[in-house]
């Protein structure tokens, strides 16, 4: 997987703000998920420049800061999108189509799983369970759910969301 520059450059006054989070928690023990987790929030991913930041200011080895990050669902390497969609690939929604909607999903974006569009608007993530199985096949878009899906309806779903983000008109 390759790793994207970061939004910012380490000027950015965001990393004088990750500084003064590094130094609140440096003596702590068991400062690095919280450290992660502000910094997640104050930059909306984990890219590799903040890591190296986190990894200088914390003095722990790069190779385990990456790897806390890659195994903690809740730690993420990409930018997500303003509408953040998931598609269930749990057992009922797997055996009732969710891949097909997975692969119209991922045409009509133009991305693949764990990537977000150039625009920032979408971002696709596959899951294993949303808890809505008798809907299968599921997606969530942010908390709105959607079900029994065929891979016709994604063109129609995502029109809704490029309307209300002003990218097309409604029609």
């Amino acid at each position: 997987m390759s790793h994207k520059t970061c939004c910012c450059s380490l000027d950015d006054p965001r990393f004088e703000r990750l500084d003064e989070i590094i130094k609140e928690y440096r003596h702590m023990k068991g400062a690095l998920i919280p450290v992660l987790h502000e910094a997640q929030i104050l930059f909306g991913y984990l890219p590799l420049e903040v890591q190296t930041r986190i990894s200088e200011g914390l003095d722990i080895p790069l190779a385990e800061i990456y790897g806390v990050v890659t195994f903690y669902t809740q730690f993420t390497l990409n930018r997500k999108g303003t509408y953040k969609i998931q598609v269930c690939m749990g057992t009922a929604c797997y055996v009732k189509g969710a891949s097909q909607v997975l692969d119209e999903l991922k045409s009509e974006l133009g991305i693949a799983v764990g990537q977000s569009t150039p625009d920032g608007l979408f971002s696709l993530e596959a899951c294993r369970c949303i808890g809505a199985c008798g809907l299968a096949p599921v997606i969530m878009i942010n908390s709105d759910v959607y079900g029994r899906l065929v891979a016709d309806d994604i063109p129609g779903i995502l029109k809704r969301y490029r309307t209300s983000a002003g990218i097309e008109k409604a029609g």
